[in-house]
């Protein structure tokens, strides 16, 4: 009795162990199980509930059997064993086999016949179930939300948070993508390249969330998703290569590669979070701002002007330029998200102008100035129960040297937050009034 108590604490750390595998083989490989299941099962919401069952049965067996020692094909194999025995309930195994064995020759004759390398062929399972779930039929915002669940893995309420939409109204959008989908019976194909610009805005939105959430997670222990973010920019580099003529494309890609240059400094040996201020930018990585820069010129190049993309990667420039923080050209940032807000207006967008505009000198200009913005968005339903308001708020305060209503403020923006890095920084500044 007394060895099983030893060997109780034993257990539930390699429980817990096992748990956290599970987790993090999800977070990384979802979107390719995803993606595989559905060309495999020709069925876009389908193969989500396949994955989803497979990762029910790892929580439950890895604990017991061990984790295996590569956790998505482990994932995926159980799928495909779960759809084969619905095919059989339903008796259409022998239908589908030789639908299967159907696509198999034809993916043989193209292999045979093919040049070495196609410029329109999307030849990537994640980039070609981003197209599909941007479907024209779907309204953009289920595609967006759509996406953000299949490809990204994000929770339902993390969707909310990042599209500044009630949990209720994004689950429902969902449901009814996932059933419009599957009624339509929607092929899991890349759309051909006359109709990609139907379904380029959304696929875009879907890459920059996705980026958005790996750059600072809405919910969990880590202040980053780092592997979110290397997907994304992994997808814009391919979508820049299909869709060369595209300045936002390129806009998109210069804003993700300039910012992800920063990573390496954001975060300190501990994982704790390190504000751009304090960073060390002698860690900021020179090879991916010489890439954001390239792509940057290229969406330039093109005379049209530009987009909310390419505007948004004229502001990391900026701070990318800068030698060390207190040399930032900030009424360059502030002209930029004016410009920003002109195209693609939110009260996000205006949020950040607020800040650009604390920091800057000059007539109309400074903490005091900010304030007064932000007090304009205290209203706004978008905002209604995101942090960043109150946080912006308490930053402020604090530089004007109101230290009690800094610390009222970080305390609500804390309360709000559900990452827990986050809040840990928002409570020592509650603490601290600064």
């Amino acid at each position: 009795m007394a060895d099983a108590a030893r060997d109780e604490p034993a257990r539930r750390a390699e429980d817990d162990s096992a748990r956290r595998a599970v987790v993090a083989v999800w977070r990384i490989e979802s979107a390719r199980i995803v993606a595989t299941l559905t060309r495999y099962a020709g069925d876009f919401a389908l193969a989500e509930d396949l994955a989803q069952e497979a990762l029910a049965d790892a929580l439950v067996q890895w604990p017991t059997t061990g984790v295996p020692r590569n956790g998505a094909a482990w994932l995926t194999q159980v799928a495909k064993r779960k759809a084969i025995d619905l095919w059989r309930r339903q008796e259409r195994l022998a239908e589908r086999v030789a639908a299967l064995g159907h696509d198999l020759e034809l993916r043989q004759d193209e292999a045979a016949d093919a040049v070495p390398w196609d410029p329109d062929e999307i030849d990537d399972d994640v980039l070609r179930l981003v197209f599909t779930a941007c479907h024209p039929s779907l309204g953009e915002a289920a595609r967006v939300a759509l996406t953000l669940r299949v490809v990204a893995g994000l929770e339902t309420t993390e969707i909310a948070r990042l599209l500044l939409q009630p949990v209720a109204t994004v689950q429902q959008r969902i449901v009814r993508a996932k059933r419009a989908l599957a009624d339509a019976g929607m092929p899991f194909e890349a759309p051909p390249r006359a109709e990609r610009p139907q379904r380029l805005r959304a696929v875009l939105g879907v890459v920059y969330l996705l980026f958005t959430e790996g750059h600072a997670a809405t919910a969990g222990d880590d202040w980053m998703r780092p592997d979110l973010s290397r997907e994304a920019i992994r997808l814009g580099r391919m979508l820049a290569a299909l869709q060369p003529d595209e300045p936002e494309v390129h806009g998109l890609l210069a804003l993700m590669e300039l910012t992800a240059a920063r990573f390496p400094a954001r975060v300190d040996r501990h994982g704790e979070p390190v504000l751009l201020a304090d960073q060390d930018r002698r860690r900021w990585d020179r090879g991916a701002i010489r890439r954001g820069r390239a792509a940057l010129r290229r969406a330039e190049s093109f005379g049209r002007g530009l987009g909310s993309y390419a505007l948004q990667a004229a502001i990391a420039e900026a701070h990318a330029d800068a030698s060390a923080f207190d040399r930032t050209d900030w009424a360059r940032i502030v002209a930029a998200y004016e410009a920003l807000e002109r195209v693609a207006p939110s009260p996000v967008v205006t949020l950040n102008r607020a800040v650009a505009v604390s920091m800057a000198d000059g007539p109309g200009l400074g903490p005091q100035a900010a304030l007064a913005i932000v007090d304009g968005l205290a209203g706004q339903r978008a905002l209604a129960d995101s942090h960043l308001l109150p946080s912006v708020c308490g930053e402020l305060l604090a530089r004007l040297g109101r230290a009690d209503d800094a610390r009222a403020a970080f305390a609500e923006a804390a309360e709000r937050t559900r990452n827990e890095r986050e809040r840990a920084v928002l409570l020592a500044k509650a603490a601290a009034g600064v």
